[in-house]
């Protein structure tokens, strides 16, 4: 069977586990040639060595995905690597501040929509031209729920998940004649670093404590069935995100796509 992605090359931030770290490994599977980035470079080394295991190719880079600098270095050294980048997997997130607007940090709030917002831009500003010039491109953001929600005490991540879902519409809308597709991913539910973040933090404990009970639930499971309900989240967002980037659908083009919809058009 032939590979999808044979000939692309990709750049997946935030990709030292978790989502991002499944996706990366997916599109090498799919013959992508894969930069992985993240501030950590010992998870980066993880995540390339899973896929070197696998006959694929990927290089690490240690970024700060808000950082203009850094973003800049990342794409000069993938494609100094692998030749154009075709592929963007804005994957990388913070799940806090937890808590009520006028007792959390208005710094740590900023800083998160930094992650949410300004990380996508950097990246995507920094590859259009050369997607635009090429008339090809796909820009994925890993997006969530909470883009559509209101929930208290987790303003922070559920204004930069809003944010992200208008982005996309925002950018196809721009370059709807370019050859580029520009899609909201929602990766689903699973134990992730981000996740285990969360059951960590005292924020999260004292002002989300059911989401904080939901994901203990889920982090003792059933031990190797749970790993695997795990794993098999994980695979269908890499699957999912597969399916775009080799154009399978255009229609989705400024659109979020829920985890369990064929289509959900963010409005």
């Amino acid at each position: 069977m032939p590979k999808r992605l044979t000939g692309k090359v990709a750049i997946v931030t935030g990709a030292g586990g978790g989502f991002g770290r499944a996706i990366a490994a997916r599109f090498a599977d799919e013959g992508a040639a894969v930069a992985v980035t993240a501030r950590t470079q010992s998870h980066l080394g993880e995540t390339v060595a899973q896929i070197a295991s696998r006959g694929g190719s990927a290089i690490a880079i240690a970024a700060d995905a808000t950082n203009r600098a850094d973003v800049a270095r990342a794409v000069s050294e993938t494609e100094r690597r692998f030749g154009p980048i075709s592929i963007l997997v804005s994957n990388a997130g913070v799940p806090g501040p937890f808590g009520p607007i006028g007792e959390i940090d208005p710094d740590e709030w900023w800083a998160a929509q930094a992650v949410h917002l300004r990380a996508p831009m950097l990246f995507a500003s920094a590859l259009l031209p050369q997607m635009k010039a090429r008339r090809e491109g796909c820009i994925l953001l890993i997006c969530s729920p909470r883009a559509k929600m209101a929930t208290p005490n987790l303003s922070a991540y559920c204004l930069g998940k809003t944010s992200q879902a208008r982005f996309v519409q925002l950018l196809a809308a721009e370059v709807k004649d370019s050859g580029i597709t520009a899609v909201a991913v929602d990766p689903g539910s699973a134990i992730t670093p981000m996740a285990e973040a969360t059951i960590n933090s005292s924020g999260a404990q004292r002002w989300m404590p059911e989401m904080v009970a939901n994901l203990r639930r889920m982090l003792s499971g059933t031990g190797v069935q749970a790993s695997d309900r795990a794993d098999a989240q994980l695979e269908k967002c890499a699957e999912r995100c597969v399916e775009i980037a080799a154009g399978k659908h255009p229609e989705w083009n400024g659109m979020y796509i829920g985890r369990n919809e064929t289509s959900d058009e963010w409005r």
